[in-house]
This record gives structure tokens, sequence and C-alpha cells, in this order.
């Protein structure tokens, strides 16, 4: 009888908790429009709780990032940047727990300026995003036929990798190697049919920085916003807003192989494995065809994770008044590479998923993340807005942060193994950071004995600690789901 109770009570949860909230912390870092100010970064709970935070005396650049060891990677903003843009940084730091700079490294130099985001390597690297400064000369030499600013400089964009143990650039690629030009064959370097070179980037696309940005004209070309790494793949994904599309590179190749045409897992150097958003900058569509605008936030929903290997993005200029988290299945092929048709565009055509809500709209920054629950968490940035949706759509969560004039650029949530590692968490005996359902029956099996839990298991299930697992754990453990 009692066996048959829990099994039914179980089953009950089961249909209850379908649609939870993922039960992390969220890590943020708010700022005033493009950094400078409010150097403070937060870890919350769902209940809005602040865990712990970390003062910095410059504001944020992008979104922090929690290691493992408690310690956060931040982007920040310098004094005197070489270079004003939206989302201009310069300074990339790691801070302990207690606050303690661990590392520092500054990219500010009249050739680079560090912008916007970076992303934490599992050997301990960080790739940085930086504008590449070039004059008009050197854009001329390369087949570009107007400027479009005073400055009479054109910045382009490269992606440094960051070992903080040596202190130094220890890979980098720049676009300046990829580029092509349908002018004239005397800039034989970049000569060719555009539509027959997806996998370079036209010189001649779109202007440089004639509007500019908070300072006047910049020479802001492309605007990279947001980077992300996969390491199955060792591949590298990047989002340009102002050319309104995304890139995938090859990681694997040496510095060397990474200015060239080929080399790496891809045997393709360099060049550009995959594009999507708006192939009429190479050649291959319209308008019509153009389905991202002024995006920011690109990233691979995480190995485990529902939708693992799809990439999701924030879509700002989904429609005129609307803005979208989106995630697409790339057309990824056995050896790493990306298939396309001749003479056709990169697929897919269509979203594997997305949601977009009257009201949530941002001009500038945003993102989204895949959790591991399926939720996926979308900031919107210009209200320092964040919710998080259930797999059919529905907010199960949100907060909006209360400061003056503030803006979240990116955050997402942080499961409990990044706090240090070394405890248990009463509840979770199925170690997945979350207390669920799962657990309940996971405690059930082992007072049925269809399971046998380990030592650490059986310290997890004690949820009232009197070194016994019976019934009045799994009530304790039903009435913390219930009450969080």
């Amino acid at each position: 009888m009692i066996k048959n109770k829990i099994i039914f009570f179980a089953l009950l949860i089961v249909q209850l908790f379908s649609q939870e909230v993922y039960d992390g912390l969220l890590l943020f870092s708010p700022t005033a429009g493009g950094g400078g100010t409010n150097g403070i970064t937060y870890l919350m709970d769902n209940n809005e709780n602040i865990v712990h935070s970390w003062s910095f005396s410059y504001g944020a650049a992008s979104m922090p990032y929690l290691m493992p060891d408690s310690s956060i990677v931040y982007p920040y903003r310098v004094s005197n940047p070489t270079m004003t843009s939206g989302g201009v940084g310069g300074g990339i730091t790691q801070l302990s727990w207690n606050g303690e700079v661990l590392w520092n490294f500054v990219v500010s130099d009249a050739t680079y300026q560090h912008h916007h985001d970076v992303e934490p390597l599992p050997n301990g690297n960080i790739l940085i995003i930086a504008w590449e400064n070039f004059s008009w000369t050197d854009a001329q030499a390369m087949g570009r036929t107007s400027i479009d600013n005073p400055l009479n400089q054109m910045w382009s964009e490269a992606i440094l990798e960051y070992n903080p143990t040596q202190d130094e650039i220890v890979w980098e690629w720049h676009l300046w190697d990829h580029l092509v030009q349908d002018i004239g064959e005397e800039y034989n370097a970049t000569y060719g049919n555009i539509s027959d070179h997806p996998e370079l980037f036209n010189i001649n696309q779109g202007n440089v920085g004639s509007m500019g940005g908070p300072g006047g004209p910049n020479a802001d070309w492309m605007h990279i916003n947001a980077i992300a790494y996969n390491a199955e793949l060792d591949q590298i994904v990047f989002s340009s807003r102002h050319q309104d599309e995304i890139f995938i590179i090859d990681h694997s190749t040496t510095t060397e192989q990474a200015s060239t045409h080929t080399g790496g897992n891809s045997g393709m150097g360099g060049d550009i494995l995959y594009r999507w958003g708006n192939p009429q900058n190479y050649g291959r569509g319209t308008n019509s065809n153009q389905v991202l605008e002024s995006q920011h936030g690109v990233n691979w929903v995480n190995s485990g994770f529902p939708g693992a290997g799809n990439l999701i993005l924030f879509n700002n200029g989904y429609t005129n008044n609307t803005s979208a988290a989106m995630e697409f299945v790339p057309p990824l092929n056995d050896n790493g590479t990306y298939d396309i048709e001749d003479g056709e565009p990169f697929g897919p055509i269509s979203v594997e998923w997305y949601h977009a809500q009257n009201g949530v709209q941002s001009g500038v920054q945003g993102g989204a993340f895949r959790l591991p629950n399926g939720n996926t968490l979308i900031t919107e940035a210009d209200d320092a807005f964040v919710i998080e949706v259930s797999p059919e759509g529905n907010v199960v969560w949100q907060y909006t942060y209360s400061g003056n004039n503030a803006m979240i650029a990116r955050c997402t949530k942080y499961d409990l193994t990044n706090l240090g590692g070394n405890y248990i968490l009463l509840g979770d005996v199925n170690f997945d950071n979350i207390i669920n359902v799962l657990d309940v029956i996971q405690v059930i099996n082992f007072i049925l004995g269809v399971s046998t839990p380990s030592s650490d298991q059986l310290i997890s299930a004690d949820m009232n600690e009197d070194t016994l697992v019976n019934v009045t754990d799994i009530v304790m453990i039903v009435n913390f789901i219930l009450n969080n």
C-alpha cells in the first residue's frame, strides 16, 4: 500500500512540474549604455537574493563569465580607448571569489581595440574580439572603393587567443586575410566573383562607420558583438551587427594556417566555414532572403542540453518593434564543414524554434542561452529585463534590474558546480544541479531497493540529516520543490 501511494505521488508531481524554472544562479553586470559606469557584477538566485557580488573600478563591456573555481572573467571598458563605438572595452580581467585580480590584460592601442565579448576556453585561454585598424591606403590596396568616413580609417576585426599563464597571444585570426572583391583584377590578392566565394567576405559590403557611434564617425565596419566556442568541433562562431550575419571559422588551425585558405580540421584554413542571416552579402540572395537584423549573442546549445549542437541568438530587429530569440540547425557535415549547394545560400531556410513577444525589444545588445532543462534565458538589454521561457513559449521566470538608466548586455544562469565544487547539495540526489521530481523518484528507488545509492547520494537524499533515508525525506524534497 505504501509503495503504491509513493509511486502515485511521484507521478502526480511529474505532471505538476513539467514546466519548472531552472534552479540556477544568474550572473550579470548592469551598466549604462556602452559601459563606463557601475563595475559591479551580481550572482543572484531565482528569488532575487544576491548570493555574491564582485566590484571592479571599470564598467563592463559585455557579459561576465563564471568559472568552475568560482572566479569570474570580466571584460571591461578602459579609460581612454583608441576607438570608441558601442560595446567598446579594452580590458579583460579574472577576479577570484573574494575579488582578487588573478590577471589583467589590456587590448587598446593604435592597432587593436578590444570590444564587446570574450570567450573562456576549456584550456584556460580566452578568445578576445578586437577591432583592427587599417588606413584608407591599406583598404584601397585590398580593393575597397570608398571609406565613407572623415577619419580615412577602416577598423576591421580580429580574434585573439590570450594565454593568461604565459601572458601572451598564442593564436590569432584576421578577417583581413579572408576578403574578396569584384571591382578590378589589379587587386589580385582579393579579386574574384563574390557569389563564387561564400568562404570570403566582400570588402566593399556595407558602410565603414559613416554614421559613427557615441563619439561620431569611428570607422567601425563589421561590429562583431559576440563570440562563442564549440570544443567538440574546435570551431568559433561570432556575430556581426553591421552586416546582419553570423559566421563560423575553424579554430584547429595554427596562426599561420588561419591566415590562409588551407589547413586545420576543415582543410579551409581561416576561411569562413559557415555564415547565415543575410546571403545578399555574398551575392546569393536579396533583401527578401535576409533573416537577421542587428542580431547579438550567438552561441551553440551545449552538449547534453535539449537542442544540443544548434545555434541560438537574439535577433534585435525581428520586426520593427519586436526582438526574438531564434534557434536554428546549421547544415553540419561529418567532416566539420557545412553543406551548401552551388549558387545557393547556406541553409536553413526556417528556424527550429523562436520566441518573440510584445514589449520585448532592444536596439542594442541582448542575448539568448539554452538552459539544461530545455528552457531559454533571454536578455532584453535596453530595459535590463530577463525572462526564462519554456520550450512551449511560456514565461516561467522574469527579472528586471531597477538601477537608474541601466542595461544588461547579456546574461545566463549557472548551476551550483560553479561555486567551488566540493560539496553536496541536499535533495539533488542525481547530481544534475536541479532539485525536481527526478530526485524524488531516485529516493523512492533507494527506499524500494530498486537501485543502490552511493555514499554521496545517501548524504544528499537524507534531507533532514537524521542519518535515515525514508518517506520523511521525500516529503521534505517535495515541499522544497513546491516552495521554490
